[in-house]
């Protein structure tokens, strides 16, 4: 039997549940594999433990806006742009702000 990339990561958290690099590595398989809620949970467990600069924030709002939780996504690219702007990241700051423009005005 072959263990999935996901139960590997998931292995690896049971000794170092915190640890930002194997928690980010776990989001990513689990947006490969479509699993939203997953992928949710696990990001917003590595934005507790990591000063992310502002990607993790893009697929957090992303997997929020394909669940259809519209206001969680919504905050999250707005945290998304202030944290890529305090990191010195403006384009992504400036491409969350468009994306906040374009689908969210109120």
């Amino acid at each position: 039997m072959t263990t999935s990339r996901i139960d590997l990561f998931k292995q690896m958290l049971t000794g170092d549940p915190e640890n930002s690099t194997i928690l980010f590595g776990l989001a990513k398989e689990y947006e490969k594999a479509g699993q939203h809620q997953e992928l949710i949970e696990t990001l917003n467990r590595y934005i507790e433990v990591s000063d992310d600069e502002g990607n993790a924030f893009g697929m957090l709002a992303r997997a929020y806006e394909k669940t259809g939780a519209r206001d969680q996504a919504k905050q999250t690219y707005q945290r998304g742009a202030e944290a890529a702007s305090s990191h010195g990241h403006p384009s992504m700051a400036e491409e969350y702000r468009m994306v906040l423009s374009s689908e969210y005005e109120d």
